[in-house]
């Protein structure tokens, strides 16, 4: 395919785009007429056009009607207006989506003429184009490693009963494309595509209340259900397939790389509703749902696998499995096979009743059930001998085989399940406990030195340090409690139901050992009379502050120099996992600090772990919004120092970053594809390191810049006095606490300290204002400090970008920020503030930086305007932002309104709803807003 054919096949896709998002738009004008009339669409248009028009050019006269218009509105109409808008976002975000998927189906439709970029086979020809032996092929893939985990973070602000409806429309939208339809067909298909936006026009996009943990787990389930369990096999199949035909004389088999994990249910950390009963729910919850999926797919393979004794010969171990099962299984399944003739069938129903047993107690440790994973692999093995036996071997690779590979990958557990607790519950616990045993009155108030002592000594006394005849207050045994269930889930799931138990607010090697201690008390950490330590848990720093990552490598030199604690590193495989917070660094130090520290962190630690001989494995907590170090997983991945991949990669899935990456099959795939590709590029990279000799020098500016960066960053966020004050009144901050988003709290103390604000209220809350402020302020300040207004400084900085991996993702992830930030309509949100000083002064001061950052990019990058080289992305804000500034100005009234009835102390549901509403749509609107 040549380069202008290329051209003409993304001009067309493009063209595509644009059709669904014109065809969606007039459905939903038509469904605006329906429901309110011409009058409710006119005004829809009115407003589209105005704020279309100021956009394009900002003339205070316009502006002037602009804001008129919206003031004018009633509350009936207002509140149609604002729904209007937000479901607009919903409908071209499905229209976007669905054109990924489309794009990936041009490329493929192109196979063996154009292979897509970043997709596995792109990365698998390029080691064969560049002569990567077999060995070392295997050797990469062998070592490749990442988890992705799910977290209940509360910025998903849509309902699942929304997304089954976007899932929907998703799906028929799809068959636009399909030049099969008959007129009669595309009739139908859009008059079942108005219902659908009817649907969705008249379901609430609101929750009544906060969900529950449980109803959180459920949906996090969902992505089990709808796309996971079968898209995570099919990438495998997809990485096995090009390894075989680019290294034809081998036979491959992948070994499990790529997983999902889960913190729903288990992260307690702030959230007194995940208690340790809920975290058994969880799990079991999670049994049910792998069952019940294991259970499709026999039942499915009864209904392909007809193969009968009249035509062929099955094998000899199948027929004595199946004589087995009938000693064993008196089934009572009325729709049991009694066929004897075609055997599969046979077996399978067998299958099915095992697999049934396995959710049934009183069949424990029997013939009835399978009692491991293993057990029913094993069955699937007998199968699929069975099967190639008599030469069904297609069969066999295209059913058994990818069977096997889903209990691999999902076992009896569905997904590893992380623990999650803050550092200050666990020393609460063990002062009491010790204060109980009249070991030390207060453990609390000894030094850090002699905490480890202590618990050193603790650690490796065989006896046990609580007692059931003690009574303990119920933190303390809620503390405990966790830790039996993690001991009793490993007993009934496996033990890789749960192995890691982060510690929120890491601060010495103390808390650490807190941990090790408690798992000691309940089986989980043993040193047997031979020395020989057992470990089945380990404990994970979670660093989160500027702070805790300087003090990180010298923390992990302590424990691994205590030998209890390296032995028991050991029985882990020799491996540790440690988690770096990118949200509150991020609100510590600022963005530009939070990216250089966090880097510097990276290399620190891992070069502490290699003088003991130990493979890290680093979790990244990464949210969807740039403030909170989001970005497509393919980039997070490739943006680590390629020597710090070690012993593989966690990342946090989160919020939106959820249904936008995992709701949709073709979606999901993509995203996993590029994540595979990226895993097997670094792990080149890691290899035959490249590095610039200047990079060294680079570094050093960027550590000073760091440092000047921080001081600008906390001097407005914690030196000015009236910094909280204008955030809460310029932000609606308040009212996101009021969307029923998330189970959790947030805050993680009953206080208005700013230190005690979670990071995601605080990045959604500049998001929705338009300021963006945690992704891009002070970084202008950093990098006038280096260029001085000096060309042969500006040089070396555009030097920086070209060739500095590092330097060039921090530049381009502010020109995303600065992209989507508007500071005209944050001057809007600004106007909320009581004192005019304390506005003026502040708002000065942030539209300043936002000036000189945005210049000084523009200079590096030589770019004539922010985001010229996404050029994809700059046009989708730039078509966005007329949507959503309507969606920002209603807001800011609405506040305004809201906030006066609340002073006089009176309230209105109505106004709330609204308001509500607006921030619905703003993040829709910009998207990644947590």
């Amino acid at each position: 395919m040549t380069e202008t054919d290329l051209t003409a096949n993304k001009t067309n896709s493009n063209n595509l785009l644009r059709r669904d998002v014109r065809f969606l738009g007039n459905i939903l004008g038509e469904v605006l007429v329906h429901q309110g009339g011409n009058e409710l669409l006119n005004i829809v248009e009115k407003v589209r056009e105005l704020s279309k028009s100021l956009r394009a050019g900002f003339i205070p006269e316009l502006y002037d009607e602009f804001k008129r218009v919206i003031m004018s509105l009633n509350p009936e109409i207002r509140h149609q207006v604002i729904r209007a808008f937000a479901i607009y976002f919903q409908l071209v975000n499905i229209a976007e989506q669905n054109h990924r998927i489309r794009r990936k189906r041009d490329y493929e439709r192109s196979a063996g003429e154009a292979i897509q970029p970043g997709s596995i086979e792109s990365v698998i020809l390029s080691l064969k184009e560049s002569k990567i032996p077999y060995e070392e092929v295997q050797d990469i893939i062998a070592g490749i490693s990442l988890e992705l985990v799910m977290t209940a973070h509360p910025t998903e602000a849509m309902r699942r009963a929304i997304l089954d409806i976007h899932k929907r429309i998703s799906e028929d939208v799809m068959q636009l494309d399909n030049p099969n339809l008959t007129f009669r067909e595309r009739e139908l298909l859009r008059e079942k595509l108005l219902n659908e936006v009817l649907t969705l026009w008249q379901t609430d996009e609101l929750r009544d209340r906060k969900p529950t943990v449980l109803d959180e787990v459920r949906n996090g389930l969902y992505f089990f259900h709808e796309t996971l369990f079968e898209v995570l096999p099919d990438v495998y199949q997809e990485l096995e397939r090009c390894l075989s035909k680019y290294y034809p004389a081998h036979q491959w088999h992948v070994p499990t790389y790529l997983r999902f994990g889960s913190w729903i249910g288990g992260d307690r950390d702030g959230n007194p509703s995940v208690t340790s009963d809920v975290t058994w729910e969880a799990l079991k919850m999670h049994r049910q749902l792998v069952i019940f999926k294991y259970e499709q797919v026999l039942k499915e393979l009864i209904r392909t696998m007809s193969f009968s004794l009249g035509v062929i010969e099955v094998s000899e171990e199948l027929k004595a499995s199946i004589e087995t099962d009938r000693e064993n299984i008196e089934t009572k399944r009325l729709d049991f096979w009694h066929n004897e003739k075609e055997p599969y069938r046979v077996k399978l129903s067998y299958m099915i009743d095992k697999l049934s047993n396995v959710l049934d107690e009183t069949t424990k440790g029997t013939a009835l059930r399978y009692n491991s994973p293993q057990e029913f692999i094993q069955e699937l093995m007998i199968i699929d001998r069975s099967l190639r036996y008599h030469y069904a071997d297609f069969v066999a690779d295209t059913h058994i085989q990818k069977l096997i590979r889903q209990i691999e990958l999902f076992g009896f557990h569905m997904s590893k399940l992380d623990i999650r607790q803050h550092s200050q519950e666990h020393e609460n616990a063990m002062t009491e406990i010790l204060s109980h045993m009249h070991i030390v009155d207060d453990y609390s108030s000894l030094s850090e030195e002699e905490k480890i002592e202590l618990l050193n000594r603790v650690l490796n006394d065989p006896r046990p340090l609580t007692s059931i005849h003690i009574k303990y207050s119920d933190s303390t045994n809620e503390c405990l409690d966790v830790y039996r269930t993690v001991y009793k889930a490993q007993q009934e799931f496996g033990v890789n139901c749960i192995s890691s138990y982060l510690i929120s607010m890491t601060q010495g090697a103390s808390d650490m050992l807190e941990v090790m201690v408690f798992a000691k008390e309940v089986g989980l950490f043993k040193k047997h009379k031979d020395g020989r330590i057992r470990c089945t848990i380990q404990a994970v720093p979670l660093f989160e502050t500027i702070d805790d990552l300087h003090e990180a490598p010298s923390i992990m030199k302590t424990l691994f120099g205590l030998p209890i604690y390296r032995e028991g590193v050991t029985a882990m495989n020799d491996q540790q996992e440690i988690m770096l917070g990118y949200s509150d660094s991020n609100k510590d130090g600022g963005v530009v600090t939070a990216n250089w520290e966090l880097r510097v962190a990276l290399k620190d630690i891992t070069a502490a772990a290699e003088e003991y001989g130990v493979k890290l494995k680093f979790f990244h907590g990464r949210g969807g919004s740039l403030g909170r170090g989001g970005m497509p997983l393919n980039r997070s991945i490739m943006a680590q120092p390629p020597h710090t991949v070690g012993a593989g990669i966690k990342i946090t899935e989160q919020g939106e970053v959820l249904s936008s990456r995992y709701s949709m099959q073709g979606i999901a795939y993509r995203s996993l594809e590029q994540a595979t590709s990226a895993l097997i590029t670094a792990a080149l990279c890691a290899r035959q390191p490249e590095t610039d000799e200047n990079e060294a020098a680079w570094e050093e500016i960027v550590r000073n810049m760091s440092v000047v960066a921080q001081d600008k960053y906390q001097d407005l966020i914690f030196r000015d006095p009236d910094f909280l004050t204008y955030f809460k009144e310029s932000t609606p901050l308040p009212e996101v606490g009021e969307l029923n988003i998330g189970s959790r709290p947030s805050k993680r103390k009953n206080s208005d300290r700013f230190e005690d604000l979670r990071a995601i209220p605080w990045v959604f809350a500049w998001t929705q204002s338009r300021y963006l402020m945690p992704a891009w302020y002070a970084a202008g300040t950093g990098l006038q400090s280096f260029y001085q207004n000096k060309e042969e400084n500006l040089q070396v900085l555009r030097d920086m970008y070209e060739n500095f991996s590092f330097f060039r993702s921090l530049i381009d992830g502010l020109q995303m920020a600065l992209a989507k930030a508007d500071l005209i309509i944050a001057k809007e949100y600004a106007g909320m503030l009581k004192d005019d000083v304390v506005r003026e002064r502040i708002f000065t001061s942030i539209e300043e930086e936002f000036n000189l950052t945005s210049s000084l990019i523009l200079k590096i990058t030589g770019q004539q305007e922010i985001l010229d080289n996404s050029r994809v992305i700059q046009e989708s804000i730039r078509l966005r932002n007329p949507y959503v500034d309507p969606l920002s100005y209603l807001q800011v009234q609405l506040l305004t309104e809201l906030r006066s009835l609340r002073d006089q102390g009176e309230d209105d549901p109505d106004l709330l709803r609204e308001v509500l509403l607006t921030i619905n749509g703003i993040a829709a609107g910009l998207r990644n807003t947590g």
